[in-house]
């Protein structure tokens, strides 16, 4: 017998079924990834941000900046109950600092699940490793017919006017010439020292890592510490450069990424975090920028790997940034550059 209640019944399971039916619609959400722009930024978007983040329903928008800006950036917005930035690209020495103020989220892995497939060699509690690579000496083999064999050969007067410092990376500069003037990690008088000499012969000093290579490119400028990853990009690009990894050993650097505790999307953080370690994503950065993947399951063509990776035994002299006595001595080193180096 056919009853209202067994209309209406009915009506609710059809209903019912019919939701069941459709697919499910992603949640559309938003975040804003503070990044540097250039070169790493539109590879954050070709490779992470439309093929793996968009299809989550995530859109990404980028607050473009250098390190000490977003860094500074971070540090004010501590207090605010809503950041401007859902993830923040870093250096890790900004990592640490950031950290140690307390400005990063720890990393979940029941949230971030790619961290299982991280080198153990880079897991850290806040963070998660994106790249890395070393710094070398770049230069002209025209003009710099005998290949560098150490930081100190960027002293050498032979080449007044001829030696490029990318101004964004004044903390690896010091730290490279450091190390080249027999310094150790946890003192940079050395490293100082050699600086001031070297002004004295003319370096130039380019506003971002871009504006050294059009130096390069233009032969303005000879030699130049620089990421054994940029060089490879450069070279690839016609840039006329080959790389020497120091022989006293090279200083290493790790770009990481972290959400801020205030981020206002942690959610979809913590998905394009897990995203940066897509082993495909990682590859993808290798093959443009010339940076190492983090991750253990990210293989690079043997070709590829051969140009930009260290040999063991390279590896087993790299010196890592000592983070401790870097924070310390953060703004000392930031005044030394600017107003002693540079003036």
């Amino acid at each position: 017998m056919i009853t209202r209640r067994t209309i209406l019944a009915g009506g609710a399971a059809l209903a019912l079924a019919g939701t069941r039916a459709r697919p499910a619609l992603a949640e559309t959400s938003s975040i804003v990834v503070g990044t540097w722009g250039g070169d790493y930024g539109a590879l954050l978007q070709q490779n992470i941000d439309i093929p793996l983040v968009k299809p989550l329903g995530i859109e990404v928008s980028q607050d473009i900046a250098n390190n000490d800006p977003r860094r500074t950036k971070l540090i004010s917005e501590k207090t605010s109950r809503r950041g401007s930035m859902d993830v923040a690209c870093i250096n890790d020495i900004d990592s640490y600092v950031l950290s140690q103020l307390g400005v990063l989220e720890t990393v979940p892995a029941s949230a971030v699940p790619r961290l299982s497939a991280v080198l153990d060699v880079f897991r850290k509690p806040h963070s998660i490793p994106h790249i890395y690579s070393a710094l070398v000496v770049l230069y002209n083999p025209s003009k710099v017919t005998a290949p560098p064999k150490s930081y100190a050969d960027l002293f050498d007067p032979k080449y007044k006017g001829r030696v490029g410092f990318s101004d964004i990376l004044y903390s690896y500069n010091m730290a490279g010439a450091n190390i080249g003037a027999g310094g150790t990690m946890g003192d940079f008088a050395k490293g100082k020292a050699a600086l001031l000499d070297l002004r004295k012969l003319d370096p130039k000093v380019y506003p971002s890592n871009e504006a050294l290579a059009a130096a390069l490119k233009s032969e303005e400028v000879w030699l130049a510490p620089m990421w054994l990853a940029r060089g490879f990009m450069w070279k690839q690009a016609g840039i006329p450069v080959e790389m020497a990894v120091p022989e006293e050993g090279a200083v290493p650097i790790l770009f990481e990424a972290g959400v801020p505790k205030n981020s206002r999307a942690k959610d979809g953080a913590f998905k394009y975090l897990n995203a940066m370690l897509d082993p495909q994503a990682q590859v993808a950065f290798a093959a443009k920028m010339g940076y190492v993947p983090t991750v253990k399951d990210a293989k690079l063509p043997e070709d590829l790997a051969r140009q930009i990776s260290l040999t063991e035994a390279q590896q087993a002299k790299l010196h890592p940034l000592d983070y401790a006595y870097m924070q310390q001595q953060q703004a000392a080193f930031t005044d030394f550059w600017n107003k002693e180096f540079k003036a």
